[in-house]
C-alpha cells in the first residue's frame, strides 16, 4: 500500500473551488447510485486522496483536507494518506463526523460544495445543509459540474460499456413481469405516482438482467421507472445483447441513460395537486417514491420534498428474500466453491512446508482464482481477494497488489477472504490458517472468534428480531476477554449479484434494527479479531434464514434459525480444544463430517487434497472439562 503524494491535486482542485464560488468541497465516494464499489471512472475519492478503501469521504478547505472512514479502514487509511490529509477515525469517542468537520470550517459564511448526482437527498444533503447553517456557513449547493473529473482530465478512466444479458428464469427463479406486479400492488396500497429506481443491483434484479459495468458485481449503469402503467429501463440500448429487447418485450420501454432527469421533471410536472388549505400551498394527491439511497439531484428534478417521498427501497426489501430457485443455488455454489478453497488450501499448504516455495500474497491469490474459475457456472471473482500474511492479516480490507506485496510466512497467521459469482448465486468465505506452531494468543483469540461463528449459526430467535439484536452473540467471548473488532458481524449477499447487499445486516449499525430478519434471507456470520502489527483472525460462513423447529411458539408467532452454506473446514491448528464447550464441539464435528460428505466427491483422483480435507475435518475428540 504505497502513500500517494496528493499536493498537486489539490492545489489544482483548490484553484477550481475558488472559480466555482465554494470554500469547502465534499468527494464521497460512492457513484451516481450510491454503489459500494464503483467503477474506476468513478473512484474520486480515492484519486484525490490516495486512499483505496471502499468506504469513506474526503473534505477539502482552501488550506486543509481530511478523510473520514470507519474502523475498518483506519490501518490501510494510517498508510496510505500523505500529510496533507487528516484522519478522522469514525466512531471513536471525541472525533467528529464528516459533517461535523465540514460545518465546523464552513464557519464565517463559507459556501459548501458537491456534486449533487453522488450525494442522497436525505440522509446526506439535508442533514449536512441544516448543519451548516447551525455552525454559521452559507449554504450547501450543488456544483454541477464534478470538480475532481476536472482535475483528473484525460488521464480518467473511460464510463464502462459492457454488455448486457438476461438472466435465465433457472437461475432468477421469478419472471421479471411478476416482480413488476408485485411492485404495482404496493404502489397502489401506498397511492404512490410511482418509483425512480437508482440502485444497480436493484434494477439488474427486477428485470433478470445482469453486466459488467462495476468490477466483481454484474450490474449496468441504467436507472428504471415504474409506474401504475408503465414500466422504463433507461439505459444506452448500445449496451443491450440482442437478447434483452425481446426478453423485455412490450412490457418495458428503453429510454437512454441521461434522459431519467428530463424525465423526472415531466413526472414532477404531471402530479395533480391537492386543493390548497387557506394559509397552505397546494400539495400532490400523490407523491413519487425514490429510495433514501437515491441522488440529491434526482430528487431536485422530481420537484423536491413537495412531491417527493424518500423511503426504503420495496425492490431492495423484496431482494432480499430469496426465492426457493435462489436459496437452492446458493447451496450448490456454496459447495463448489467451497471445494475450490479446499483445493487451494491443500495446495498452499504443500507448496509452503513440503516444497518450501516463496510465494507471495498476488500469486496464491491468482492460483486461488484460476482453481475457482473451472467450476461450473463460474463467472468471477465477486470482490477483490484478501490474500494477507502475518501482520497484514490485521489490515480489515487488505488488498495486495503485484510488485507491492508480501511472501507468505508459512511461520505466521494466513488469513484469506475470497468469494465468486456464479450463474447461481454469490460466495463469500473467510478462512485463517496457520501452517506453523501457532502462539497461545493466537490460539485463544481465533477460539473466542470460532465460539462467536458458532454462536450465530445456532442462534433461535422470534420473527420480527433484527440483526441490530443478534450482533452481541457473536462478541460476548471476546468482550468477556475485553476485546472486539471494528466491523460488523454480517451483511446481506446477492443472488448472483452484489456480495454486500442491503438492507438486512447482523452489526451495530441503526439501519440493522430497522429491518428484521426473515425466512429467505442470506447473510454473512463473520466476527473476527485483529493485532495491529501482528496478526488478524476472521472466520466467515454464509447463513440463510430459515424457520425454526421450536416444542413450543411463544406469542402464537413462527420462530426463525439459521442454515449454513459455506462448506469449508475451521483451522484445526487454531482450536484450543478446551475452551469450547460439549454443544460447541458437537456443533464443530457435524460441521466438519458436513463439509467432507458435501465435497468429497470433487477431490477423486486427487489425493493431496482428500488427505488435506480429511486430516482437516477429523473429529474433535470430548474432553472433560469444568466451565466458569
Amino acid at each position: 500500500m504505497e502513500t500517494v503524494n496528493t499536493t498537486e491535486r489539490l492545489r489544482e482542485l483548490r484553484r477550481l473551488m475558488k472559480e466555482h464560488k465554494v470554500d469547502v468541497y465534499v468527494v464521497p465516494s460512492e457513484d451516481s447510485h450510491q454503489s459500494e464499489y464503483i467503477a474506476p471512472c468513478d473512484a474520486r475519492r480515492e484519486f484525490i486522496s490516495g486512499f483505496s478503501g471502499s468506504a469513506g469521504t474526503a473534505v477539502i478547505t482552501s488550506e486543509k483536507a481530511a478523510l473520514a472512514t470507519d474502523g475498518r479502514y483506519f490501518n490501510q487509511a494510517s498508510k496510505q494518506l500523505d500529510s496533507n490529509w487528516h484522519l478522522l477515525k469514525q466512531g471513536l469517542e471525541e472525533v467528529p463526523t464528516w459533517q461535523e468537520w465540514t460545518a465546523e470550517h464552513s464557519q464565517g459564511h463559507k459556501t459548501v460544495g458537491v456534486d449533487p448526482t453522488v450525494i442522497t437527498a436525505p440522509a446526506d444533503a439535508r442533514k449536512l445543509t441544516e448543519k451548516v447553517k447551525k455552525k454559521g456557513g452559507a449554504e450547501l449547493v450543488g456544483v454541477k459540474a464534478n470538480l475532481v473529473d476536472l482535475v483528473w482530465g484525460d488521464g480518467r478512466p473511460p464510463r464502462p460499456n459492457e454488455k448486457v444479458s438476461v438472466l435465465d428464469i433457472k437461475f432468477a427463479g421469478k419472471k421479471f413481469e411478476e416482480k413488476i406486479e408485485d411492485l404495482r400492488k404496493e404502489l397502489d396500497k401506498k397511492k404512490s405516482a410511482g418509483l425512480i429506481v437508482s440502485m444497480l443491483d436493484e434494477i439488474a434484479w427486477l428485470y433478470n438482467l445482469r453486466g459488467n459495468d462495476i468490477p466483481y458485481n454484474p450490474v449496468f449503469f441504467s436507472y428504471a421507472a415504474v409506474t401504475p402503467t408503465t414500466a422504463t429501463l433507461y439505459i444506452d440500448e448500445s449496451k443491450l445483447n440482442k437478447d434483452v429487447v425481446p426478453h423485455l418485450g412490450d412490457k418495458v420501454r428503453i429510454r437512454p441513460y441521461s434522459a431519467v432527469f428530463e424525465d423526472s421533471r415531466a413526472f414532477g410536472a404531471s402530479l395533480k395537486l391537492e386543493d390548497p388549505i387557506e394559509g397552505k400551498p397546494p400539495t400532490p394527491k400523490r407523491k413519487f417514491w425514490i429510495s433514501t439511497k437515491a441522488s440529491w439531484a434526482l430528487s431536485v428534478e422530481l420537484g423536491g420534498e413537495e412531491k417527493v417521498e424518500e423511503i426504503r427501497s420495496p425492490i431492495g426489501d423484496a431482494k432480499a428474500i430469496k426465492n426457493a430457485t435462489e436459496l437452492e443455488g446458493m447451496r450448490a455454489c456454496h459447495i463448489r466453491d467451497g471445494a475450490s478453497l479446499i483445493e487451494y488450501f491443500a495446495w498452499l499448504e504443500e507448496e509452503l512446508v513440503v516444497k518450501r516455495r516463496n510465494l507471495d500474497e498476488v500469486q496464491a491469490a491468482d492460483k486461488l482464482e484460476e482453481i475457482r474459475s473451472k467450476k461450473d457456472r463460474f463467472v468471477g471473482l465477486s470482490f477483490d481477494t484478501i490474500s494477507s500474511t502475518g501482520p497484514n492479516a490485521a489490515v480489515i480490507h487488505y488488498k495486495p497488489e503485484k510488485g507491492n506485496c508480501s511472501i507468505i510466512d508459512p511461520a505466521a497467521i494466513y488469513l484469506c477472504d475470497s468469494g465468486a459469482q456464479y450463474l447461481d448465486g454469490t460466495t463469500d468465505t473467510t478462512r485463517t490458517l496457520h501452517f506453523g506452531e501457532p502462539t497461545d494468543m493466537e490460539r485463544k483469540a481465533y477460539t473466542l472468534v470460532l465460539k462467536g461463528v458458532i454462536a450465530i449459526d445456532r442462534a433461535v430467535f422470534p420473527k420480527g428480531t433484527s440483526g441490530f439484536a443478534l450482533d452481541t452473540l457473536a462478541r460476548q467471548f471476546l468482550w468477556r476477554e475485553g476485546l472486539d473488532y471494528r466491523h460488523g458481524t454480517g451483511h446481506g449477499v446477492g443472488s448472483y449479484l452484489n456480495v454486500h447487499e442491503g438492507p438486512i445486516g447482523i452489526g451495530t449499525r441503526i439501519q440493522y434494527s430497522e429491518v428484521p430478519l426473515s425466512v429467505g434471507n442470506v447473510l454473512s456470520d463473520e466476527p473476527g479479531y485483529y493485532e495491529d502489527g501482528k496478526f488478524g483472525i476472521r472466520i466467515e460462513n454464509m447463513i440463510m434464514a430459515q424457520e425454526a423447529k421450536t416444542n413450543h411458539k411463544f406469542g402464537d408467532k413462527p420462530w426463525l434459525a439459521f442454515e449454513h452454506v459455506t462448506m469449508v473446514p475451521m483451522c484445526r491448528k487454531l482450536i484450543d480444544g478446551k475452551m469450547l464447550t460439549p454443544g460447541e464441539r458437537t456443533w464443530l464435528n457435524g460441521y466438519h463430517q458436513e463439509v467432507y460428505d458435501k465435497t468429497k466427491g470433487f477431490f477423486e483422483g486427487d489425493e493431496r487434497t482428500l488427505k488435506w480435507l480429511e486430516k482437516e475435518t477429523r473429529s474433535i475428540k470430548m474432553i472433560e472439562f469444568t466451565l466458569t
